[in-house]
């Protein structure tokens, strides 16, 4: 377990199911159901539901419309690193955390790639699967929060997308660190809010530069920085890991590139952006930055047009960045 807050008790539906995914443990005593309740109690705005557990500390919305972007990202991913599930060179892993899980759908598969491991998924929604395999398991909790788990226990930890969640990334990657085993690996995986172009498509005064400010703005309003992707390397070097690789990535807007699989990328993040920019946004816009609804609409109706412009040769630019705990580590200096 996670932390002495964290809970692994399943949905309403899902408390008396003996297969849930859900681990039986709970330090709440007989207060379970109240707190699965509690769990599943969602705030909904403007037509958006969002979690309850910790409410405000995730921007995005947890309904079934957010959660197949989360799974279609996956599959821009395997794309991405064609099939392949991590880039880090892990062998025989037993025991593996995956840090904002979402859908859960890279922690399933990780347990079905390795069988003899235990996967174990954090979010603070419970919106995984009820059933998985064997050796996969969901915990509800807060990330950000102090961990209890034991001092190397992890043989690899996985981080994808948790720009703007992290209020202290060197603190996140210290505690990474100490729950790593000696020679276990890290792997983050995030990429740009602010679209660029490698050409003159993309004038001064083009949209995609206003909105890359304003979700980086919204990062510094809240204290959770959306560029991480560009930070990922030199924060796991000065959290004291080693062999620290860095695998650069793009994502077209749209299928502009003539290139095969860039251009399929283009495609499917054109979907993924079109159909999900309200859930990526609106809370930002509207409880962060305090726009009105009606402006924040508009806003987002301004980026849905400028994905349907082909003649603009836009990316985004992201990392994949893995690192190993030395053999022999010296412990950082808050946990000496």
């Amino acid at each position: 377990m996670l932390l002495q807050r964290s809970t692994t008790v399943a949905r309403d539906e899902d408390l008396d199911d003996a297969d849930s995914a859900y681990g039986d443990d709970s330090l709440i005593g007989d207060d379970t159901k109240t707190l699965s309740s509690y769990i599943t109690d969602y705030r909904y705005e403007f037509g958006r539901r969002y979690h309850s557990y910790r409410d405000g500390a995730y921007w995005g919305p947890n309904d079934e419309v957010a959660n197949a972007q989360q799974d279609l990202a996956h599959h821009m991913y395997n794309l991405t690193f064609d099939g392949q599930l991590h880039q880090a060179p892990i062998e025989n892993p037993q025991e593996i955390l995956d840090l904002g899980t979402g859908t859960g759908i890279w922690a399933i598969d990780m347990a079905d790639e390795y069988p003899s491991a235990r996967v174990t998924g954090v979010d603070l929604s419970p919106i995984q699967p009820s059933f998985v395999p064997p050796n996969c398991i969901f915990e509800v909790d807060d990330i950000t929060l102090p961990w209890t788990y034991p001092a190397n226990q992890f043989d690899f930890i996985h981080i994808r997308e948790l720009f703007g969640c992290i209020p202290d990334w060197d603190e996140f990657f210290r505690q990474c660190w100490h729950c790593l085993k000696p020679g276990g690996y890290i792997e983050v995986v995030e990429h740009s809010v602010q679209p660029i172009a490698d050409d003159d498509t993309m004038g001064p005064d083009h949209f995609y530069l206003e909105w890359g400010q304003v979700v980086i703005d919204s990062g510094r309003q809240s204290g959770k920085t959306f560029t991480i992707w560009e930070e990922s390397a030199s924060r796991l070097k000065n959290a004291g890991f080693v062999d620290v690789i860095e695998k650069v990535y793009k994502w077209p807007m749209n299928g502009w590139s003539s290139d095969p699989k860039l251009h399929e990328l283009g495609r499917w993040n054109q979907y993924r952006l079109h159909g999900g920019v309200e859930g990526f946004m609106l809370r930002l816009l509207t409880a962060t930055l305090h726009w009105p609804y009606e402006t924040a609409q508009v806003h987002l109706a301004r980026m849905r047009a400028s994905l349907r412009d082909f003649r603009t040769h836009a990316y985004l630019p992201g990392t994949a960045v893995y690192a190993r705990k030395p053999l022999n580590p010296s412990s950082p200096a808050q946990f000496r």
